[in-house]
């Protein structure tokens, strides 16, 4: 069970990285609520697999940095829609 877990942090991991997509496009892709996503990527994977850890970990930060601006592309097509 435990072995489970770990291998689909990495799977989730990988998928991360070479998509550069977001923990709920991830979520979506695999069938899993997005808070399973973040526990699978902050947490196991930083015991288990340091390397592959930093490595989404950038990815995450660069989300997080560019999330005010998907928000508000999001709300412009939203009021370009009511046109």
């Amino acid at each position: 069970m435990k072995e489970d877990l770990e291998e689909r942090a990495q799977k989730l991991a990988v998928y991360v990285i070479e998509n550069r997509v977001t923990v709920r496009a991830a979520a979506r892709h695999f069938g899993i609520s997005k808070s399973t996503v973040h526990k699978d990527l902050t947490q196991r994977l930083e015991e288990t697999n340091r390397n592959l850890f930093s490595q989404v970990r950038e990815v995450l930060d660069e989300n997080k940095r560019e999330r005010h601006i998907r928000g508000g592309l999001a709300t412009k097509r939203k009021y370009e829609n009511q046109k």
